[in-house]
């Protein structure tokens, strides 16, 4: 995708997240496909976690190219963040605001900034533009899987009635 695509991708990815909510059940919430893989509730609450993350990042390119950033286990935070337990509201909320302030900031970056990176420990050099790639995409990653959960939990329901 250009730029220009990507961004609108990036700024609609809220809008998407809570179209696709609405089709879902609360009671499918909370079933996890298998042990080692995220309920729906999970997922949201990672959303907002890597928006968060990905807040800091974008703007450490921005203001500090070639800046060497931290990875974090995003398991071990699912797991260590009790993210079974959050609250869904407040994690939608935080990622809503945290999207559209990196999309207004986005919106005025000067050509020359694009081209701006950060050293990430596994994936090396990310530039502005390959950033935004990534959590432009990461909406829709992570929608498709609550799909996938939800036709499980239809499955498995349908099953035990």
């Amino acid at each position: 995708m250009t730029r220009s695509e990507n961004l609108v991708n990036f700024r609609r990815g809220f809008e998407k997240l809570r179209v696709a909510l609405h089709n879902f059940t609360k009671q499918s919430f909370d079933f996890k496909p298998a042990p080692d893989k995220w309920s729906i509730r999970e997922i949201i609450l990672h959303l907002a976690d890597s928006e968060a993350v990905g807040y800091t990042r974008c703007r450490k390119i921005i203001a500090e190219p070639g800046t060497n950033i931290n990875s974090y286990d995003q398991d071990i935070w699912a797991e260590e963040l009790k993210y079974k337990d959050q609250d869904i509201d407040y994690a939608l909320e935080l990622f809503a605001q945290l999207r559209i302030s990196t999309f207004k900031l986005l919106e005025k970056i000067p050509e020359e900034k694009w081209s701006n990176y950060m050293i990430h420990p596994e994936r090396g050099k990310i530039t502005l533009d390959e950033w935004l790639a990534i959590y432009s995409n990461h909406v829709d990653v992570h929608i498709n899987q609550m799909n996938r959960n939800f036709i499980e939990w239809q499955n498995t329901k349908s099953k035990t009635n």
